[in-house]
């Protein structure tokens, strides 16, 4: 029997049929943890299937109790089916109606209840997956706000949106993606703000998935999505906050939910969509805007400030007699170049290292890492002090980009430019910076320009970019995601 028509074989009168299919298919007998419970009622037999581990054991106990007491209050009765159904306490049961959507079920978490003679099976959603509680994500930390964050439970996830958006207009709808890990994905909307043209682009390209399964969940998805090739620029926004993806919904953006992953696909998304964080949303509009500026200019930082340094060190001419001291002032025969590579894969190491160390081990690594190796390092000659510095504040700058997809990929923009620059000198910088800038105008996520508002400009999507304005005084949403309903608030009302 091929994979096609077992998805559309309908379910067997004969529950010996079933267990033989179980048996074969899922691995009844075999697999520890898959579960079955004969019970006798009205003289038919009642067959219980479940997962041990992904059911709340408590529901399937009161269940099983409520079945049982059939027997000593209903007569004998040729629709058993529908005394079950209706004994069934659960506010969600479901009829099956084929042998592959009941393995589908069974496998996702539910009990499936099978009666003799019925060829319909009824699923009970008593999923109780294995999980963390919400607590606030490492890499989205802020110093006033909520601190709680999606965890690997999508229905929770959708949950704690939910709890933000109370909108009856607010949509989640749910698919499987995987042949054979068949994981859950829901797009989540506002129906009468999200444009229906990008919601139908990314719900196709979902169907239209041929996996066998997605173990690294959103990731997968987002390749799938996107075809991003060999750009390393982001496409789209991660993130683990609930507030933020409910602010993304309310400007009509499209969040998509993958079970196991903590973190959620915002789409689509621009080049500044990834330089914003929830901090500058939490403090008064002048102080939001400074925050900003100040992670602007590490961001500027972090991709041009080793390539013009080493455009100095190279053409002195350029730089003003009162600047000569940013070095290098001492004499070394290895390549500056070669050092600003070798420390900034130094630098690289050091922070996979700190990913994979322990925690009690990490203050330890850092300290041998900063008084050893780089002291050391300078003395012997291996690095002239400057090249030194001068890393490590491209490096802050890196880490002051709240996107960590967004800092790896200026960063592998910033090793380009060094080494453009250290073979044609100026004119390097110059068409480095300018292909770079380029290949960011060109670039479109789902259809969206990547560097909007600036190109194509828009003067108010400018202003919003450059300050954090007050929330009276946003009027609009963002004309990028093309919202049906353009208004934040009431017209005559702000």
């Amino acid at each position: 029997m091929t994979r096609e028509n077992e998805q559309t074989w309908p379910i067997p009168e004969s529950l010996l049929e079933i267990e033989h299919y179980m048996k074969q298919r899922v691995g009844l007998g075999v697999s520890f943890d898959f579960g079955v419970r004969k019970l006798k009622i009205l003289k038919k037999d009642v067959h219980f299937y479940w997962i041990t581990g992904l059911c709340d054991t408590g529901f399937i106990i009161e269940t099983v109790e409520e079945l049982v007491q059939i027997n000593d209050h209903e007569k004998l009765s040729s629709d058993l089916f529908k005394i079950v159904e209706n004994r069934l306490v659960n506010q969600s049961v479901q009829p099956i109606k084929t042998l592959d959507e009941m393995v589908t079920q069974v496998l996702s978490g539910l009990i499936v209840v099978v009666v003799e003679g019925a060829n319909t099976a009824l699923a009970v959603d008593v999923r109780s997956y294995p999980g963390r509680t919400p607590m606030e994500p490492d890499t989205e930390k802020v110093v006033r706000g909520s601190r709680d964050g999606f965890v690997e439970n999508i229905v929770l996830n959708t949950a704690l949106t939910r709890r933000r958006i109370r909108d009856e207009r607010l949509r989640f709808e749910i698919l499987k993606v995987g042949e054979r890990s068949k994981t859950d994905i829901a797009i989540g909307y506002i129906n009468d703000i999200a444009d229906p043209n990008l919601v139908n682009i990314i719900r196709k390209e979902l169907k239209a998935i041929k996996v066998d399964g997605i173990p690294m969940a959103d990731k997968t998805i987002e390749e799938f999505l996107l075809k991003q090739g060999l750009n390393p620029y982001p496409l789209v926004r991660y993130t683990e906050r609930a507030d933020v993806a409910a602010a993304h919904l309310l400007e009509g953006h499209v969040v998509i939910y993958v079970d196991t992953s903590p973190s959620v696909i915002i789409a689509p998304t621009t080049y500044f969509h990834h330089v914003q964080h929830a901090e500058e949303f939490r403090e008064a509009p002048v102080m939001g805007t400074f925050v900003r500026w100040s992670r602007f200019l590490g961001i500027l930082t972090s991709i041009f400030l080793l390539p013009l340094w080493m455009l100095f060190v190279l053409e002195p001419s350029l730089l003003p007699e009162r600047l000569s001291f940013i070095g290098p002032n001492e004499h070394t025969n290895i390549p500056i170049v070669l050092q600003i590579l070798l420390a900034d894969f130094g630098l690289e190491f050091l922070k996979i290292a700190a990913i994979h160390t322990p925690t009690p081990l990490s203050t330890a690594m850092g300290l041998i890492a900063a008084v050893l190796i780089g002291q050391i390092a300078i003395d012997v000659g291996l690095f002239v002090p400057e090249v030194i510095l001068y890393v490590a504040v491209a490096g802050i700058g890196s880490f002051t980009t709240p996107s960590y997809e967004l800092s790896v990929a200026n960063k592998i923009a910033r090793m380009i430019l060094v080494i453009l620059v250290a073979i044609f000198h100026t004119p390097g910088f110059v068409i480095g910076s300018t292909l770079l800038f380029i290949h960011l105008v060109t670039t479109r996520a789902l259809n969206t320009p990547y560097f909007w508002p600036f190109l194509p400009f828009e003067p108010k999507g400018f202003l919003q970019i450059i300050f954090r304005r007050a929330v009276p005084g946003a009027i609009f949403r963002p004309s990028i995601v093309h919202p049906r309903n353009r208004y934040r608030q009431p017209p005559g009302e702000q």
